[in-house]
């Protein structure tokens, strides 16, 4: 077995902090609302630092820095009497950080919002893990004071009456993006969210039809094998529409005149659309590329998840409790050894253990018949090397003491795992490229469009096991798959049905084949062939500025 890094102990720092029992609504008919009633409730207790940090949050979601501003820093001015209220101070910190980072941005284009490149790799790994910033006011550079961005210009008041064109975008992104919700309890209707979705697929669409379009044409590709051969990109497993890197780190959009030139889009360039959509649509949640945190990264960041936390069942989550126990326990059966929360191989051979695991009706009686924290990994089946197996998530259980456990799923980002996917997914993206570009009539043809429908979903099955990013990979992973559905010129028509979760679904499939047969009996009888894309105005034009983002994404009045 390959030996991994420690995850488990690595998150008990995140985990000493509780997060925030309460958050900013998304719904772009409240946040107005919101600062109103919060406006109400001050006047009464000033010094309320709950509602301070909500006024704060619902400020910055709608562009207005200035108010933002001005409440983070009275929550950072409060005296404290709880833990409870030191989170929230420490999340001001951070927040009004990105909210001077925001406001520097406003008037620039979206292209140069880039929170991944621009902000410290340290600030973000304690904003991430909600920690004390005392070490990160102390070593990192600081988001120049808002007076700086009203003195370059850069927050000048900006006319934000939507056009027809900006209209129509709207009005159909609220379509698209809705197809993004989770009919499963814990999961509310978030109206900026569906608009976020629709209009990041929309845009990921525009880019990938028109990078599909330049390789569709020969002379187009004599060029590119061309341009590979001379820069001795042999070993890139991307092809031609794909410029991955070893470090697998994301780039910004690239822009209209680098794909019109013929310089191809890589995986990273089109979940990255996502990705700053999803960053810029919830500016109170650390959404990052896990790669692009501090050395920490290298001691495995991992996400966690939780179904059950001492005798809390998580209502997102628990309803997938069995299947996941169901599978650890058919791992342990298979591979005769967990792994201890140092990462030890802990064997079990013992025929009477064995027996009992397989009757083990919850994740105490496993721990019982172990004795110990442990984890063990999901399969997640190669494509691009045959006979490869990557590693999954990781299913932990850990004992609580008197609480109970936490049964959680856990995602290891170390670098050598990074460099697996980044080639999985490099593969998975040319083998979407290749059966696009198969056929010129793609819609006529029923094998090449069923095709494209099953390399689009492999390519969501090994984004869904990578996880990616701190917070946002399974709605990012949604949003790319509708957008490379409708660069295809196919339309998803339906919601996700209930019960259903995508991302849970791909971690619990032990290849993409299955996977993919989970998935296209509800996918496939909604996907209509359209041609709408080509009505839509340029997003990337429509919306160019970070304020235009922002105003797009808050107004009500379409």
């Amino acid at each position: 077995m390959r030996p991994v890094l420690p995850i488990l102990g690595k998150l008990s720092a995140a985990d000493a902090v509780p997060p925030a029992s309460t958050s900013c609504s998304g719904d772009v008919t409240q946040e107005v609302s919101a600062i109103k009633d919060l406006s109400v409730a001050l006047k009464h207790e000033s010094s309320n630092i709950e509602c301070l940090y909500l006024r704060a949050s619902c400020h910055h979601a709608i562009g207005e820095y200035k108010a933002a501003i001005k409440d983070y820093d009275d929550v950072l001015d409060l005296e404290l009497d709880s833990m409870d209220k030191f989170v929230l101070q420490c999340l001001a910190f951070y927040q009004k950080e990105i909210a001077l980072y925001t406001a520097s941005k406003a008037n620039l284009e979206f292209s140069q919002f880039n929170i991944d490149d621009d902000v410290d790799p340290l600030f973000k790994e304690y904003w991430c893990k909600r920690l004390h910033p005392k070490n990160v006011a102390e070593k990192v550079y600081r988001q120049p004071p808002l007076r700086i961005s009203l003195r370059c210009g850069r927050l000048n008041k900006q006319d934000f009456k939507f056009t027809k064109h900006q209209t129509t975008l709207i009005l159909a992104a609220d379509s698209i993006g809705k197809k993004i919700q989770y009919n499963c309890r814990g999961f509310l209707p978030n109206q900026r969210q569906y608009r976020m979705a629709g209009l990041a697929a929309i845009e990921i669409a525009q880019k990938v039809s028109k990078a599909w379009r330049f390789l569709r044409n020969p002379k187009n590709n004599v060029k590119l094998v061309r341009r590979r051969d001379k820069l001795n990109m042999s070993q890139n497993r991307g092809g031609y529409c794909s410029t991955s890197t070893l470090s697998g780190s994301p780039t910004s959009s690239p822009n209209e005149d680098k794909i019109s030139s013929g310089i191809s889009l890589s995986w990273h360039d089109v979940y990255n659309i996502a990705v700053k959509w999803r960053q810029i649509s919830e500016p109170c949640d650390p959404v990052v590329w896990v790669n692009k945190l501090s050395e920490e990264f290298n001691s495995g960041f991992g996400s966690h998840t939780p179904m059950l936390l001492g005798q809390a069942k998580i209502i997102r989550y628990y309803p997938y409790y069995q299947r996941v126990l169901q599978a650890v326990k058919n791992i342990v059966l298979d591979l005769k050894y967990v792994n201890n929360a140092e990462d030890h191989a802990i064997f079990i051979t013992d025929i009477e253990k064995l027996k009992k695991i397989e009757v083990a009706s919850s994740c105490s009686d496993l721990y019982h018949i172990i004795s110990e924290t442990y984890w063990v990994s999901s399969r997640c089946e190669s494509v691009a090397f045959q006979g490869r197996y990557l590693e999954g998530t990781r299913i932990t259980t850990q004992n609580m003491g008197k609480t109970g456990f936490d049964f959680a799923i856990r995602t290891p980002c170390t670098p050598s795992r990074w460099e697996e996917y980044d080639e999985e997914m490099s593969a998975a993206w040319e083998a979407i490229c290749d059966a696009y570009r198969s056929d010129t009539n793609l819609t006529r043809d029923p094998d090449t469009l069923d095709a494209v429908k099953a390399a689009i979903l492999r390519m969501t099955y090994y984004w869904y096991n990578f996880m990616p990013l701190t917070r946002g990979s399974s709605v990012v992973g949604y949003v790319v798959l509708l957008g490379l559905y409708l660069a295809a010129n196919m339309d998803v028509t339906a919601s996700i049905p209930p019960g259903i979760q995508v991302d849970w679904e791909a971690i619990l499939s032990p290849d993409p084949d299955t996977f993919v047969d989970t998935i296209k009996p509800w996918l496939y009888p909604s996907i209509k062939i359209s041609r709408n894309l080509k009505d839509y105005a340029d997003v990337s034009v429509a919306f160019s500025t970070t304020g235009s983002v922002v105003a797009a994404l808050t107004c009500v009045d379409t």
